[in-house]
């Protein structure tokens, strides 16, 4: 089944932010995001130097769109993610997240002309409710009391940048190999996390902490973007990408789980529905926004 590799990879994605709930104490956010992009730059150059060779034109053609990448996909929206965890919950991470397509829908239609749809507008409204509702525990007075938590705006700031970040992938079609362009985008990654590794406070790797980082570094950074492009490639992007919305319900399973024995709420659960049903209007309710004028 095609579709078993893609929802693999989501799984293992949802996984991974209750990895990163899981790191908040055990190990420094910058220590884990440097960690994790080093461990992967190092076990994919054995295999990715020849191809860099064979591409170095392009590569070099290319390189300042590959940094501003990389900036966005692996550092700020990672790192951002890191630090989030500290101060809210993985299941309110995961419902965040779950905006990313609706975000990404709203920079297409600024950024690549495509076109204002009933389905955008209408699933926008919905899903922000969601979000609302999540962010808020259930309670708007609440809200307009002490505002969004900094957890949670640290989440939404990270699920906008790797919005932008798939929105900028599409617009520029860098023509090279996809695993060669995750590889450079995991060089940028330990370049740019380099100097706030060596500038924050860390607490060592550790028996607690070096299962965390392994994960981080083999499962969601090599394995799943290998099998969500293989899956992309044998069933097509329109039935993958609707695939990506599994991702607030499997990291809620999870989550609740004795892993971190979160209890599912009931403004989760209404939350997490809205925010879900919102993307898959905009996907599915095509219909252009406003009246065509018709011929004479």
């Amino acid at each position: 089944m095609p579709l078993l590799l893609p929802v693999l990879a989501v799984l293992i994605w949802a996984a991974n932010t209750v990895v990163n709930k899981l790191a908040a104490g055990a190990i420094m956010p910058a220590e884990i995001g440097f960690y994790r992009w080093l461990l992967a730059a190092l076990l994919f150059t054995p295999f990715m130097l020849r191809p860099l060779l064979q591409h170095r034109a392009a590569v070099r053609a290319q390189a300042g769109r590959i940094v501003v990448l990389g900036l966005l996909g692996m550092v700020v929206y990672q790192s951002l993610a890191y630090y989030a965890a500290h101060s809210t919950s993985a299941t309110n991470m995961g419902i965040i997240l779950s905006l990313m397509p609706m975000m990404a829908l709203a920079l297409a239609i600024a950024l690549l002309g495509q076109q204002l749809t009933l389905g955008a507008i209408t699933g926008s409204v919905v899903s922000f409710a969601g979000v609302l509702i999540v962010v808020s525990g259930g309670s708007s007075a609440a809200l307009l009391h002490h505002g969004v938590g900094s957890g949670d705006a640290l989440m939404l700031i990270a699920t906008l940048a790797y919005a932008l970040y798939s929105v900028l992938l599409k617009k520029w079609q860098i023509r090279l190999p996809s695993l060669l362009l995750l590889y450079l985008q995991v060089l940028v990654a330990v370049v740019l996390l380099f100097p706030l590794y060596l500038a924050s406070p860390k607490a060592g790797l550790s028996a607690a902490n070096i299962p965390l980082v392994l994960y981080a570094g083999l499962f969601a950074s090599m394995l799943a973007p290998l099998l969500w492009m293989t899956g992309v490639a044998k069933a097509g992007p329109s039935r993958t990408t609707l695939l990506f919305n599994l991702s607030p319900v499997f990291t809620a399973l999870i989550a609740a789980t004795p892993v971190l024995h979160e209890r599912l709420a009931w403004y989760h659960l209404v939350g997490g529905v809205l925010t879900l049903a919102g993307v898959l209007l905009s996907e599915r309710w095509k219909q252009p926004f406003g009246w065509s004028r018709r011929p004479a």
